[in-house]
């Protein structure tokens, strides 16, 4: 353990989406702070860990349906003996545009199988593992929720309006969320990370569909990762800077922060 000044040391925590990416670096923290942390994923092998591996423990999970779900609070159940925190993090992003003029009904114009796999996963997901978790909370009257939106959900973005307006509705299940269990003693907060370090997620089929909707190549959008023109600290985001912040909206130190979410972003606008 590293640091421990949020008081996490023993805390049952479930990291949805946690075998890779943002997902790993919050159960990283997790883990260095102490608590117990369940990932749930969809990977068939867990992934490998920096930390404390006895407190480390792997469910395969598909977030989109309701008995793998409840399956995975219940074996976390058994495993640690309750839930305190969940990050409801698993989510996809596949770029379409709306409408693609040079290829109608091309490969990347948005269709239906694509809405409703990243409705399913990024709204569907969040619903089930919040409600089979938060009856957990609700019953012993103590828990925090952490729904993990994106900047993109405030601002919206060019070729990648379906992941936008599902991570804007994110937000608006924290908001909700808070006005109903707030009197049962369980916190609902989010995180909206902005323009992110490189990732295993940022495939080259994403960053292919990525630049074809905003009429680049892919080596002009890789390059634009750098400029960060609209972000006023001028670089990308750390994976740990988003992680650092889900761990003290877990903690006691958050105790009276409630149904808001919070831009890891370095101040990014539209302009």
């Amino acid at each position: 353990m590293s640091n421990t000044w949020l008081n996490l040391e023993g805390k049952t925590v479930i990291v949805t989406g946690g075998a890779s990416g943002i997902g790993k670096a919050v159960a990283e923290e997790f883990l260095n702070q102490g608590a117990y942390v369940v990932i749930a994923d969809m990977s068939p092998e867990a992934p490998k860990m920096d930390s404390d591996s006895d407190r480390c423990h792997y469910v395969v999970t598909n977030v989109t349906d309701r008995e793998s779900v409840e399956h995975m609070v219940d074996e976390t159940v058994e495993k640690f003996g309750t839930v305190d925190i969940l990050v409801n993090n698993a989510g996809i992003n596949i770029p379409r545009l709306l409408v693609d003029d040079a290829k109608p009904h091309g490969e990347f114009e948005l269709d239906d199988a694509v809405f409703d796999k990243v409705v399913n996963v990024n709204l569907k997901g969040v619903y089930l593992c919040a409600q089979a978790a938060g009856r957990v909370m609700v019953e012993k009257k103590d828990g925090v929720i952490i729904n993990m939106s994106s900047e993109s959900g405030l601002e919206g973005s060019e070729g990648q309006s379906i992941y936008a307006a599902t991570k804007n509705a994110v937000n608006s299940f924290t908001r909700s969320w808070a006005k109903e269990l707030g009197r049962k003693g369980v916190r609902v907060v989010g995180v909206a990370p902005g323009i992110m370090e490189a990732t295993g997620l940022r495939t080259i089929g994403y960053e292919t569909a990525l630049a074809y909707t905003r009429g680049i190549t892919v080596e002009e959008l890789r390059a634009g990762y750098s400029k960060t023109s609209t972000t006023p600290m001028g670089r990308s985001g750390k994976l740990s800077e988003v992680a650092d912040m889900v761990c003290y909206l877990g903690s006691e130190k958050a105790s009276y922060v409630h149904g808001v979410t919070f831009n890891v972003a370095g101040g990014k606008t539209r302009g």
